[in-house]
């Protein structure tokens, strides 16, 4: 069975596309117009194995939150879509990923419940063009979006480009553990749906 999704999202703020395989190699193709949430994305790509490619023309004269929170939805929306019934996949991840300096943990469900506590410790306003306020939304957004139980922490670091990177990461490893295909062809759960 084929993983994969493409899907459009067009507001009066951003216009965003997305073509997902989940079954990938882990190649991004990612342009929102911001330089670290492309970074962030592709980071995400690489070290999850899923194969990605991102448009975004967003209203970056208003600031960087409609981009970041409309690429992050759209993208849990085509994971969502690219898992169907979510039958034969492992369900739970978690990791534990260093950046230099920097520890994050991610802990992730595809439960169908959304869900998302987030604690990146980000001291700095900015990272690049991006908001650390919105690094965390973007976490969150994309948990609702995709209907996951997703708790990301930073357990230690002085950077906050590292901090950031090694939550993504950790994220990234957590999903590609969750997303696994089984032998079974069953929906991971005692209700029988997800």
């Amino acid at each position: 069975m084929s993983r994969k999704a493409e899907l459009k999202r067009e507001t009066s703020e951003t216009k965003v596309a997305v073509c997902l395989n989940l079954d990938g190699s882990g190649k991004a193709d990612i342009k929102t117009g911001i330089g670290f949430l492309d970074h962030m994305y592709t980071a995400l790509c690489v070290h999850s194995g899923i194969d990605l490619t991102m448009r975004c023309d967003g209203d970056l004269y208003v600031d960087d939150h409609h981009t970041a929170e409309d690429t992050a939805l759209l993208l849990g929306q085509a994971f969502d879509q690219a898992l169907g019934d979510r039958k034969g996949m492992k369900r739970f991840g978690d990791a534990t990923v260093p950046l230099d300096e920097a520890l994050a943990r991610a802990a992730i469900d595809i439960s169908g419940r959304p869900f998302a506590q987030i604690n990146l410790e980000l001291r700095r306003p900015n990272i690049g063009q991006l908001a650390c306020e919105n690094i965390e939304h973007v976490m969150s957004s994309f948990a609702t979006a995709f209907r996951i139980t997703l708790h990301v922490n930073v357990l230690a670091g002085a950077n906050d480009h590292h901090q950031a990177e090694a939550a993504f990461k950790a994220m990234a490893v957590a999903l590609r553990k969750a997303l696994t295909r089984t032998q079974s062809n069953e929906v991971p759960s005692t209700k029988g749906v997800l």
